[in-house]
């Protein structure tokens, strides 16, 4: 899904250095074999887990020289402690030391709900309305021996890491992606099994959506009809792209009002989250009879989505992958490179407990594909004023290869 394209592959943070080979120099070893388990009740993930998740950051600031690293609210806080909080002007953070126990801050009036929620880490420390809490960090950083460098989340609020900074103008504050990236990009059974939920529900809602639609629904009515159908499934609606016709060549669809006609391309792109955890699915079809043309194109997408799919093997390069799928879709007259009618963007993200996060399937990506990690294969076939054909399925790799989450689109008309 490339909806929220914020090309995490090329981000680097103030003072960090840039990763070399996209991310190809983290030890991402030890990754349990995926296992997916079959559909039953939901299971959270375990303590357990989360406590082995922050013993392998604190290995990785090890190997990585980091003294520390500072997450606030967001995903990767909820990765390594399980605490959701809701993003406000007031700080509320936590340290996770190279050595040592975690260390919270919170707003004094919060501390009590913070209290409630906090699993790891007994040292909690409030600061109130007129009291600095880039101070309150700093103490921390400083009991905890973080002199050296100190880890920046990347999507850690720049107010944040610069009141912290002014506190310790001696600490050299490095990119925290060696160790967040470093443990989120491998996945473990008990995560796969929640992304395969979510994978199931999505397509299941997509489906029942498809087999619903009328001339004259609007884009946004057949959106609202898979959140509709993705909480009756159980599963958290994550919004829906929904694009008609000539705008299906748009990845991220137009602004333009759009009412389905017969003739039309119906491209659907949505997902859902089970306990945090994202699905990412595309269908293309065609309300009423397909042209020869759109199935022609229809076969080409598809071929180049296999192709993805077959490249993607334990120690490939990401960067391999893209070329395998665009190596198809040139091979059918489109493109060169990122030229429309063709592939505009690359042909997958990483995706977990994000939509989008670290690794993509993208030129340059040198990244070597290990057991554990997931992404999406979304080779796009764009030709503006004509149409967009997109499949869309995400895959985890296990240590014999790639498996998807979902079977891949059948025919144009029988989309799911």
């Amino acid at each position: 899904m490339e909806r929220r394209d914020f090309l995490l592959h090329s981000a680097t943070l103030v003072g960090a250095s840039a990763l070399s080979s996209q991310l190809g120099g983290i030890n991402i070893a030890g990754a349990a074999t995926p296992d997916v388990a079959a559909a039953g009740a939901v299971v959270p993930i375990a303590d357990a887990e989360r406590l082995a998740r922050i013993e392998k950051a604190q290995r990785l600031m090890i190997e990585n020289g980091i003294d520390a690293v500072l997450l606030e609210v967001g995903t990767s806080m909820y990765y390594y402690t399980g605490v959701r909080w809701g993003n406000s002007e007031r700080t509320f953070a936590v340290v996770i030391p190279a050595h040592g126990e975690l260390a919270w801050v919170t707003p004094g009036f919060e501390e009590e709900r913070a209290r409630e929620l906090i699993k790891f880490g007994k040292d909690v420390r409030a600061w109130q309305e007129d009291e600095s809490p880039y101070k309150v960090i700093a103490g921390i950083l400083q009991d905890r021996g973080a002199t050296g460098k100190v880890g920046i989340e990347e999507r850690l609020r720049f107010f944040i890491y610069d009141g912290v900074r002014q506190q310790l103008p001696s600490v050299q504050f490095v990119s925290a992606n060696p160790v967040t990236a470093g443990c989120r990009m491998i996945k473990s059974p008990a995560e796969l099994a929640l992304m395969q939920r979510a994978n199931d529900i999505t397509l299941q809602a997509i489906g029942s959506t498809m087999r619903g639609l009328k001339e004259g629904m609007t884009n946004q009515q057949v959106g609202t009809s898979v959140a509709d159908a993705t909480k009756k499934l159980g599963g958290k609606a994550d919004g829906a792209l929904v694009i008609f016709g000539k705008y299906s060549a748009f990845p991220h669809g137009s602004v333009q009002p759009q009412k389905l006609r017969q003739g039309d391309v119906v491209l659907i792109d949505a997902g859902c989250t089970v306990e945090g955890y994202v699905s990412d699915i595309t269908r293309t079809s065609v309300f009423g009879k397909p042209t020869q043309r759109m199935r022609d194109v229809w076969e080409v997408e598809k071929h180049a989505q296999t192709a993805a799919f077959e490249a993607a093997q334990i120690g490939a390069t990401c960067e391999s992958v893209d070329a395998a799928a665009r190596k198809v879709i040139v091979a059918a007259g489109f493109g060169p490179d990122y030229k429309v009618p063709g592939l505009p963007h690359r042909t997958g993200h990483g995706i977990g407990l994000d939509g989008h996060e670290w690794t993509n399937f993208v030129r340059g990506n040198m990244t070597r594909i290990q057991p554990g990690m997931c992404f999406s294969d979304e080779p796009t076939i764009s030709s503006y004023g004509e149409f967009g054909i997109r499949l869309e399925d995400c895959l985890y790799m296990t240590e014999s290869g790639p498996k998807m989450f979902t079977p891949q689109s059948p025919s144009i008309m029988q989309p799911v």
